[in-house]
């Protein structure tokens, strides 16, 4: 059944992508001069998520580099490297600057010394959920660099900035906006047939399934995905020669759940404390939120931060929330109990 594991993971980058042709084509123009040994301007993608923004500028710098042999890159996840010193030595490390670096007493100053004497080839640094970085301090960090060009990642560009101050502002104001749409029914059913066609034995499933699955996917490559190998894996199980209607509909709701946990597990430890008082609640208004929070964690962040926290996990199907601004409360979104 499952012949290539690899392209039924959301984060794999196919060797061609499905109709995002105008965005890797807008921002292969941004990235232009980065060909010719000079800095691009940044580049600001936006979107929901689970609409290809990651694929799209992990696969844009790679053909770049496939074609010119002096072009760096590095990838750096956000959500995962929050802190100012995290993003600065994935920087690093993807130039090979890291072997004497230590990560508990290394001070900022010396990770940004080194990325100051880099006399590499132009770098590309694609900094993906880039509203989740603690400090916009990075951001300025990284575009004061003449040898580094940035892609920045976020769901809005509000959150990008929001901690930032007048000064980044106008430093970023020019930037290319690159913005992306939630796939439609027949997008996504096409999206899903090449992965079928890669990674599943021929037949495996039938166009009408994957139009199913696309439609239960809301739009999102993720959860789509994340359904199409929960449905292959299930029918790998049963030793089945191709997978059912019924499997498909058991695939659903678990597809969706384990989008949900893996979400889940990358919240950081002060996104997490939000979450969990709001799940402890059952339903909460934001003062109250605050009020515990703060009293709940070590060093609490700002009001401000906190809001930011829970429009993200809004963003990612992690919370829900009702009401105008006056009366809003915020409550979880229970996964489905079968994951599969």
């Amino acid at each position: 059944m499952i012949e290539d594991a690899r392209v039924l993971r959301a984060e794999f980058v196919p060797h061609e992508l499905e109709h995002r042709d105008g965005e890797v084509t807008h921002l292969s123009q941004v990235l232009e001069p980065v060909t010719r040994g000079e800095p691009a301007g940044p580049a600001i993608i936006t979107g929901p998520s689970g609409v290809g923004k990651t694929c799209v500028a992990r696969y844009t710098v790679e053909q770049l580099r496939e074609q010119h042999l002096d072009v760096a890159s590095q990838y750096v996840n956000c959500w995962q490297n929050y802190s100012r010193f995290r993003a600065l030595y994935r920087v690093l490390e993807g130039l090979g600057k890291t072997v004497d670096i230590h990560r508990q007493s290394t001070p900022h100053d010396e990770l940004l010394e080194r990325l100051r004497r880099y006399d590499g080839p132009p770098c590309v640094v694609v900094l993906d959920e880039a509203d989740q970085l603690e400090s916009a301090d990075v951001l300025y960090d990284l575009h004061a660099l003449s040898t580094v060009s940035l892609v920045l990642i976020a769901n809005r560009e509000a959150d990008l900035f929001a901690g930032a101050d007048d000064r980044l502002r106008s430093r970023l104001r020019g930037s290319e906006r690159i913005g992306f749409d939630r796939y439609g029914i027949d997008e996504l059913t096409s999206i899903l047939q090449a992965r079928a066609r890669w990674g599943l034995t021929a037949d495996a499933v039938t166009p009408d399934q994957l139009r199913d699955i696309a439609d239960a996917a809301a739009g999102d490559a993720r959860v789509a995905i994340s359904i199409l190998r929960n449905a292959a894996r299930r029918a790998q199980r049963t030793t089945a020669a191709t997978i059912t209607d019924e499997i498909v509909a058991e695939a659903v709701p678990a597809g969706r759940s384990a989008v949900h946990r893996r979400t889940l597990d990358t919240l950081t430890p002060h996104q997490r404390a939000v979450y969990e008082i709001v799940e402890d609640a059952g339903r909460i208004d934001p003062s109250t939120l605050y009020r515990r929070y703060r009293e709940a964690v070590d060093d609490p962040k700002t009001d401000r931060t906190v809001r930011n926290y829970l429009g993200k996990m809004v963003q990612y199907d992690l919370l829900v929330a009702e009401g105008t601004s006056r009366d809003r409360t915020y409550r979880v979104v229970e996964p489905a109990a079968d994951e599969g």
